[in-house]
């Protein structure tokens, strides 16, 4: 065998992602080592996999389609190895996929899979961003081993394991009218333009807060984007709400954000870990669970001030 499972998993992010582009993105490795891989691939086995589009990316060829579903089984039957071993050994090692919520991420991931992978070298891991619904589908296909989300509107089929509650509080721009309260009501806010983070199933949470209440927020703008949100609102254009609180109180342009309380007995957002319930979590999984629930809490949340010392401040 003249080729490796390095390139077969080159091909296979290719080929999801349908760009040499995204899969270099996505899988954080040069496009040249890529292109590189799949021209060594399509020469070993006699057969073109992609139909290269000028400008529009890649399609899979029939035969590429096949050769798709046959190499990502290969590099699960090759993983699969790794988790045999440590599962009849003490030692903790194999490949892990951790999916994590869009505005989590940038806090929770770094800290996490660096001190887990120094923990423990013989760990590879792999992570992917996404809104709710893509983590969960993730989840179910295999192709995430757990992730990192919100207790929002959780199937029947994932399992979740609670780690911290983050409530809900009003962002402002430190020019803003409300930015000189200690805190604020959703009447209040519902007279006032509001930026919106939104994303599948985090909407429906953020827009509730005011329905339950029987209000109905002036949205003055949308994005899915927790950063364009947060620069949208340091600029003055509205407030928003968040449950996230980053360790930063300035958007990524320098402007400065201002933290206000909001006023009632509200549902917060809890952190916790999701994986799919039917399926016996592996000894890696259960060690990066563990992890997870040593390293977020109530009194400590990489990346974020977290809720504790929050209401010390309150």
């Amino acid at each position: 065998m003249r080729y490796t499972l390095r390139q077969l998993e080159y091909f296979i992010a290719a080929g999801e992602a349908g760009s040499i582009t995204l899969a270099s993105e996505r899988i954080h490795i040069s496009q040249p080592s890529i292109s590189t891989a799949i021209s060594h691939l399509e020469q070993e086995l006699s057969v073109q996999l992609f139909v290269r589009h000028h400008a529009q990316g890649l399609s899979l060829t029939p035969v590429g389609r096949e050769l798709l579903r046959e190499a990502k089984s290969l590099i699960a039957q090759a993983e699969g190895l790794y988790l045999l071993a440590s599962e009849t050994t003490d030692q903790v090692r194999g490949s892990l996929s951790l999916g994590c919520m869009l505005t989590l991420a940038p806090m929770l991931v770094p800290e996490l899979t660096y001190s887990f992978t120094s923990a423990f070298p013989a760990v590879t891991m792999r992570h992917m961003e996404g809104d709710h619904e893509e983590l969960f589908r993730g989840i179910r296909h295999s192709e995430l081993d757990l992730a990192l989300c919100y207790d929002l509107h959780v199937p029947d089929d994932i399992e979740f394991t609670p780690l911290v509650e983050l409530p809900p509080h009003v962002l402002v721009s430190e020019s803003h009218p409300l930015a000189c309260l200690s805190s604020v009501t959703l009447t209040e806010l519902a007279e006032n333009p509001m930026i919106l983070l939104d994303l599948p199933i985090s909407r429906e949470y953020f827009l509730a807060l005011f329905l339950k209440q029987g209000l109905e927020p002036a949205i003055a703008a949308r994005s899915a984007h927790q950063e364009v949100v947060r620069t949208m609102v340091a600029n003055g254009y509205g407030f928003s709400i968040f449950n996230v609180t980053p360790r930063s109180d300035f958007a990524l342009d320098g402007r400065r954000l201002v933290r206000v309380r909001l006023e009632g007995d509200h549902r917060p957002m809890t952190i916790g870990v999701a994986t799919l319930r039917s399926l016996r979590k592996t000894k890696l999984v259960a060690a990066f669970s563990s992890h997870c629930q040593a390293h977020i809490s109530d009194a400590y949340i990489p990346g974020m001030v977290a809720p504790r010392l929050l209401n010390a401040v309150d």
